[in-house]
C-alpha cells in the first residue's frame, strides 16, 4: 500500500494535479465561411503582394500620367533618346542621365529638364506613355474579367442545368467559336474596322468567356445530381431560383479564381498583337506598342524597352499571384503542400 501511494505520488497524474493543469473544454466561435476566407487570404503572404502590387500599379496608372507637364503624344525632337534622369535620386549615382559616363543632359544644355523613364526616338516622355498603357492593360484586365462573370458563367449555368438538346446546341456553337484561331478572329475585326482597342474588345466578346463557361457547366453537371438540388425542386422553385440561389453560391470560389487567372493571359494577349501591329495604333500608347518601339533600338538605347517589359511582368505576376491566393483562401483543398 505504501509502494501505491508513492507511485501516485511520483506520478505524472499528481504533478498534473498539484500543477493545476487540467484542461477545461474549448468552446470555439462560428466564422462565416467569408470571414474565413478572408482570414486565409490575410495569411498567405505572396497574395497580399500582389494585391499591394495591383493597388500601386492602378494608382499610378492615374496619377502618374499628371505627374508631369509632358502628355503621351507630345514630341519634343530636341529631346530624342535621353536616358533616365530623376531629381534627388541621380546625386545617388543613378537615374542621372548619363550614358557611358557622360551626362546627355547637360550636354546638350538641358540641365533643368527631368524624364523619369527616358525618352524613346521621337522625344515622347515614356514615364507617361508607360502608365497610359498602363490604362490600357488594366481595361482589358477588367474587360476580360466582365465577359468572364457575365457571358461565360451565364452561359455555362443554363447549358449545364438545362441539359438535354439545349446543351447540346450550346456545346456544339462553343465548338465551332473554338475551331477559330483568336489571331484569325482579331484580323477579321481589323479589316473591317481599323486597329485599335475595339477590334480586341469584340474579339474578347467573341471568344473570351469559352473557358469560363466550359468550367461552369461542369461544376453545375455534378452539383444538380445532388439532394439539396433535388430538394428545391420538390419544395417547387423555378429554374431560375435555383441558378440563382443553389448552384451561383457553390460555384462562384471557382468562377472568381478561373477569372482572375484569366485577367494575365487577357494583358498578355493584347500586348502581343499591339507587339505585332494588330492592336493599338501610335501615337495611342500601350504596353505592347512601347516594347515593340524599344525592341527595334535595344542594343543603343535599352532603357526604351527596360520600363514597359518591367512594368508587363509585375502586372502579370501580380495577377498570378493574387488568383493563387484566392484559390486557396476559397478552396483550401487546392493549396499545394
Amino acid at each position: 500500500m505504501e509502494n501505491l501511494r508513492t507511485y501516485f505520488h511520483n506520478s505524472s497524474f499528481e504533478r498534473v494535479f498539484r500543477d493545476e493543469k487540467i484542461q477545461t473544454d474549448v468552446v470555439y466561435e462560428g466564422v462565416s465561411f467569408w470571414k474565413d476566407v478572408s482570414l486565409r487570404f490575410s495569411q498567405n503572404k505572396g497574395a497580399l503582394i500582389g494585391l499591394i502590387l495591383i493597388s500601386i500599379i492602378i494608382a499610378l496608372a492615374f496619377l502618374g500620367p499628371q505627374m508631369n507637364p509632358h502628355t503621351y503624344k507630345s514630341i519634343k525632337t530636341e529631346h530624342m533618346n535621353l536616358p533616365p534622369r530623376i531629381p534627388v535620386i541621380e546625386k545617388l549615382g543613378i537615374f542621372d542621365g548619363e550614358i557611358n559616363g557622360v551626362n546627355v543632359y547637360k550636354e546638350n544644355g538641358f540641365d533643368e529638364v527631368y524624364y523619369w523613364f527616358g525618352t524613346d526616338n521621337l522625344g515622347r516622355d515614356i514615364w507617361t506613355r508607360v502608365w497610359v498603357g498602363t490604362q490600357v492593360s488594366l481595361y482589358i484586365a477588367f474587360l476580360a474579367l466582365a465577359i468572364d462573370m457575365v457571358i461565360g458563367m451565364s452561359y455555362g449555368l443554363i447549358s449545364g442545368y438545362i441539359g438535354g438538346y439545349v446543351d447540346i446546341f450550346m456545346q456544339r456553337f462553343i465548338e465551332i467559336l473554338s475551331g477559330i484561331p483568336n489571331l484569325v478572329v482579331v484580323t477579321l475585326f481589323v479589316m473591317v474596322l481599323n486597329p485599335g482597342i475595339l477590334s480586341i474588345s469584340l474579339a474578347l466578346v467573341i471568344t473570351g468567356w469559352i473557358g469560363m463557361s466550359r468550367v461552369v457547366r461542369s461544376q453545375v453537371l455534378k452539383l444538380k445530381e445532388l439532394d439539396f438540388i433535388l430538394a428545391s425542386r420538390t419544395l417547387g422553385s423555378s429554374t431560375l431560383e435555383i441558378i440563382r440561389k443553389d448552384l451561383f453560391p457553390n460555384i462562384f470560389g471557382q468562377v472568381i479564381v478561373m477569372s482572375m487567372f484569366s485577367i494575365p493571359s487577357s494583358i498578355f494577349y493584347e500586348s502581343f498583337l499591339a507587339f505585332i501591329g494588330l492592336g493599338i495604333q501610335p501615337p495611342m500608347a500601350s504596353l505592347g506598342v512601347l516594347i515593340n518601339d524599344g525592341y527595334k533600338s535595344i542594343l543603343i538605347y535599352p532603357h526604351i524597352i527596360v520600363a514597359p517589359v518591367i512594368v508587363l511582368a509585375v502586372l502579370m505576376l501580380s495577377f498570378n499571384l493574387l488568383a493563387d491566393g484566392l484559390r486557396d483562401a476559397l478552396d483550401p483543398k487546392m493549396k499545394a503542400n
